[in-house]
């Protein structure tokens, strides 16, 4: 039987060969038009934070997308405030993340830094040893992980404990403003429990499934949803499937009963379809909300979209 399965594993992976190679050159042709597009605007925004004055101006400067959208709604247009994203906003999870010289320079100016945390931004002891003045807010601090996980944000629940994390912090850090910070995080907090009891409804209605994870942020979606992660792979750009473990993927399926898979749609389509043609398994695509535009309700539209999504799964 396994070696059946890794027959069928080799010939998967011969149909998607073609396709993991056309994803990464499509992923990274994205990035640098991605760059070229959102150049000028963020260096204008670089360029306003290099005009700060000190005696005048909070500096805030955030890690990486769903840090700022969460920061962004609780600074709100505070006027003495300035807030600044490390990142692009379309460079993802920061893993692997280097950071630059202008990095470095914008951390020397910046009176908050808001991460993550969680092992997220693997470069954070770095710049602690650099700049030991700098205020490092941890937006996990108050977060149950999910063991060695830190894609908290991707639960509405923890996303919330993050959000009166940082508010609290930056009313402590800057008591002038902490008056504008209760206020913005109290208003996008209503918001956000609106979402998370509509998300409660929708877990509800699927009930308690099996299911294979195709990125480690879903881990949170899969509690959250009352559902049983029986296994999975983490796919991204850089991400080379041996037969062995599409072998594996396939037993999964058959043999632990798992009828979903959850998957981001931009790295993990062409291996769900090719799954989906050996096995009676149904592909669902969520947003990590790790990238998108600087808008403030973003955060709220990708999860409602998620919602939406985990609500057309089907027995």
């Amino acid at each position: 039987m396994k070696n059946k399965y890794l027959f069928v594993a080799v010939m998967l992976l011969g149909l998607l060969s073609a396709s993991i190679v056309m994803t990464t050159a499509y992923v990274r042709t994205g990035r640098e038009s991605g760059s070229l597009h959102n150049a000028h605007a963020h260096d204008g925004h670089r360029h306003f934070t290099e005009s700060i004055d000190p005696e005048t101006e909070f500096f805030v400067l955030t890690s990486f997308y769903p840090m700022y959208i969460a920061t962004k709604n609780i600074v709100g247009n505070c006027s003495g405030v300035t807030l600044s994203n490390l990142s692009e906003p379309q460079t993802g999870c920061m893993h692997d993340y280097q950071l630059t010289t202008e990095d470095m320079r914008l951390l020397s100016k910046a009176d908050a830094f808001v991460i993550n945390g969680g092992g997220i931004e693997n470069f954070i002891a770095d710049v602690t040893t650099q700049y030991p003045q700098l205020a490092v807010i941890n937006a996990c601090e108050h977060v149950d992980l999910l063991m060695e996980n830190a894609h908290a944000w991707m639960s509405i629940a923890d996303y919330m404990t993050q959000v009166r994390t940082i508010a609290g912090r930056l009313a402590a850090l800057d008591p002038q403003h902490a008056d504008t910070y209760e206020t913005n995080s109290a208003a996008y907090l209503s918001k956000l429990q609106e979402l998370y009891q509509k998300q409660q409804k929708a877990a509800k209605m699927l009930g308690a499934r099996k299911v294979l994870l195709f990125h480690e942020a879903f881990a949170y979606v899969a509690r959250d949803y009352g559902l049983e992660a029986v296994g999975g792979m983490d796919l991204d750009e850089e991400r080379q499937v041996s037969a062995g473990e599409a072998a594996d993927v396939l037993r999964q399926i058959r043999e632990e009963g798992a009828g979903v898979i959850l998957a981001e749609e931009l790295y993990g389509r062409q291996m769900c379809e090719t799954l989906q043609r050996e096995a009676d398994v149904q592909a669902v695509y969520l947003d990590t909300c790790v990238r998108g535009d600087y808008s403030a309700d973003s955060y709220l539209d990708a999860m409602q979209e998620n919602i939406n999504t985990m609500r057309g799964i089907v027995e």
